[in-house]
């Protein structure tokens, strides 16, 4: 099965955070995982949303 697309609007209120900061994590070197389709359209994979969302998952604020 083929994995959705979302665009930048989408995606965002799934993240909890705004269409611009999605934006500027592009700019700055997209640590949220795009897709470029064609030479302006950004697509996020609900899959590797869901992924990044499971690798930012933290059970104590200590660093390490």
């Amino acid at each position: 099965m083929q994995d959705k697309l979302l665009t930048t609007k989408d995606a965002a209120p799934l993240l909890g955070v705004s269409v611009a900061f999605l934006e500027r994590d592009r700019w700055a070197g997209a640590q949220v995982p795009f897709i470029r389709v064609g030479s302006r359209a950004v697509r996020y994979r609900l899959s590797d949303l869901n992924a990044f969302i499971e690798s930012r998952r933290r059970v104590s604020t200590v660093q390490g």
